[in-house]
């Protein structure tokens, strides 16, 4: 059995499947891992709990496989979050520094203040990021404490969620008679699974296409510049292949994984596929380009929405390294080429990386998340111990020093 002390669990609640990696932290402080659970999730729609019994099942039964596998209980997880409902925005925060030398009470007065915006009662901060510091109109500093100055900035970037939509999830986890550390915007997760330190400080694109949701984060210089959430993501593209194929959501979805292509041109009219029927007919055969062409304008449609929400937010411009596609659809053949047409820029498949143990079985799109959130809470539990906690004193300097320690 594993040591319960360094066992970090992800859970990443999402539309299509619920999936749960189980790591455990070696003698150097990386992250091995031991366990993977999943099953189909029955009561999220694009992103958002709506039937609490039918999520509570799905998550149970992705934790018991993953505790067969590790050989170790559950006792609490870090939670991904996601939903149209994420709103995200850059804030700005000026104090004077008390002694005229930056201390850590004063990084943490700077944050506060740029994190003093007002949001509707029913929303929250989920996460307050750290985009640089700025002293005496010097800016581009990174680690502020020890500098000597008269004026203190901060440049963050602050996520926003629903209120009800993070106390379902915790609910949910605790219905499992499981305890939830932190709650994690999803495509920051991924991010810390799938991106480079060299991408991010040269400008990149995350872009995570889930079953229901399309989660867009841009980082530029070490940091997060911009997040966003569509309401399309892949199961989008298995009703338009049921409706187009006249087909059960369940055969589409079974067909659009396995002979689902975004590119037309990759597959040949020869090729054909069986087809089920609804209502008890006979199945049919058909063309795999049939198929092709009835997911390629979907998949055009949602890299379209994603150019015209970059190049609102101006982002377009500072993206040199790119696009990062992760995500159970980023599985889709062809789908690359589709978004470097669309978006005129390079992509690449994002898969997990910086996990050893088992890391083979996490190595695809779909476990980006999971994987991610065992990579946050081992950061966090690398940095400060008094992460675990949500709220209260603490809580600012935990986010701001665990930025500095990823980014100095």
């Amino acid at each position: 059995m594993a040591s319960k002390s360094n066992i970090i669990v992800g859970l990443d609640i999402g539309t299509t499947n619920v999936v749960v990696v189980v790591g455990q932290l070696n003698s150097e402080g990386r992250v091995d891992v031991i366990g993977l659970g999943s099953s189909p999730s029955r009561g999220l729609r694009k992103g958002v709990v709506i039937n609490i019994e039918a999520t509570v099942e799905s998550i149970q039964k992705a934790i018991e496989q993953a505790q067969t596998m590790a050989g170790s209980e559950i006792k609490s997880v870090y939670a991904s979050i996601s939903g149209s409902h994420i709103k995200g925005l850059n804030s700005h925060g000026i104090v004077g520094i008390k002694h005229k030398e930056v201390s850590r009470s004063d990084v943490e007065r700077v944050i506060e203040a740029a994190e003093a915006v007002a949001i509707p009662m029913d929303r929250e901060v989920l996460h307050v990021l750290p985009q640089e510091f700025i002293i005496d109109d010097q800016d581009g500093i990174k680690e502020p404490v020890g500098i000597s100055g008269v004026r203190l900035e901060a440049r963050v970037h602050i996520v926003t969620g629903a209120v009800a939509s993070a106390q379902n999830i915790v609910k949910c986890a605790n219905r499992c008679g499981i305890a939830v550390d932190d709650i994690v915007l999803g495509s920051l997760a991924s991010g810390k699974s799938v991106l480079s330190p060299e991408e991010q400080e040269l400008g990149v694109c995350l872009l995570d296409i889930g079953g229901g949701t399309t989660d867009i984060t841009v980082y530029h210089g070490g940091a997060v510049k911009f997040t966003a959430v569509l309401a399309v993501g892949g199961n989008h593209i298995t009703n338009d292949v049921a409706a187009g194929l006249r087909t059960p959501i369940a055969a589409a979805e079974e067909i659009k994984c396995k002979f689902g292509a975004a590119l037309s041109t990759l597959v040949s009219k020869e090729e054909t596929l069986e087809v089920p029927s609804t209502g008890g007919r006979a199945p049919r055969v058909l063309s795999k380009s049939v198929l092709a062409e009835i997911i390629e304008p979907r998949v055009t449609e949602i890299f379209s929405l994603v150019q015209a929400e970059l190049a609102k937010a101006r982002m377009d411009e500072i993206l040199t390294s790119g696009v990062v596609l992760t995500g159970g659809t980023a599985n889709l053949a062809g789908i690359r080429q589709v978004a470097e047409q669309v978006l005129s820029m390079p992509v690449r498949i994002g898969n997990p990386a910086g996990v050893g143990g088992l890391a083979d079985l996490v190595k695809s799109p779909e476990y980006a998340t999971a994987t991610g959130l065992v990579l946050w809470g081992a950061h966090a539990a690398n940095t400060v111990s008094s992460s675990r906690s949500r709220s209260g004193v603490g809580r600012t300097w935990q986010r701001v020093s665990d930025w500095l320690a990823e980014h100095f």
